[in-house]
């Protein structure tokens, strides 16, 4: 059976060896120092992309029981990740549920311009569609 490593509760110091130590031999080059904030000498700053396409923002409520949603659509060039992220934003800011489908964000209610100022702030150009 294993032994497992017991901590000690006394006030003795605690003897620690980090692992990496062995590779400071080895001759590996070092990281260039990097400050929070501010950008290395040789990349360009780090700016937000001014327009990151077109989506459009459409009021449905056909097949939805009569509720209103707002689907915001055409998505291009971003990951699931970062549209689970506006949707999380969106969901805040309008005090509503909704979810991210097939590349749909749908947000329950009318959020029309909340959801576009959001769109907005994120580089988006956020255009209303049908009714």
């Amino acid at each position: 059976m294993k032994e497992k490593k017991r901590i000690p509760t006394t006030a003795e110091p605690i003897v620690w060896t980090s692992p990496f130590t062995a590779l400071t031999n080895v001759g590996l080059p070092l990281a260039p120092e990097v400050r929070p904030g501010v950008a290395p000498r040789d990349a360009s700053p780090i700016l937000p992309r001014k327009n990151r396409g077109r989506v459009d923002i459409i009021r449905q409520t056909a097949h939805r029981g009569g509720k209103t949603v707002t689907v915001v659509t055409g998505f291009t060039g971003i990951g699931l990740a970062e549209q689970e992220t506006l949707a999380k934003e969106m969901q805040k800011a309008c005090g509503a549920g909704g979810t991210v489908k097939e590349g749909r964000i749908e947000i329950q209610g009318d959020q029309r311009e909340a959801v576009a100022r959001i769109l907005t702030n994120a580089g988006f150009r956020p255009v209303f569609a049908g009714g």
